[in-house]
């Protein structure tokens, strides 16, 4: 499976973890906000780590 979406949910406190890992994907401004048009297939694994390290798991994916 690849990942199709990408998303943030509430609740994001902009700790900016998710961009150290992806910046491809993830952009921090006053919040943490996924960028659009990225094929989220070639940063699969990064996405996932961000998911899985977000401090308050707010990022969110469907395969």
């Amino acid at each position: 499976m690849t990942i199709s979406k990408v998303w943030i949910e509430e609740g994001c406190t902009a700790c900016g973890l998710c961009e150290d890992i992806c910046p491809e994907v993830f952009k921090l401004k006053d919040d943490a906000t996924v960028i659009e048009g990225v094929k989220y297939a070639d940063y699969e694994e990064k996405i996932k780590e961000a998911a899985e390290s977000c401090p308050v798991e707010v990022i969110r994916y469907i395969e």
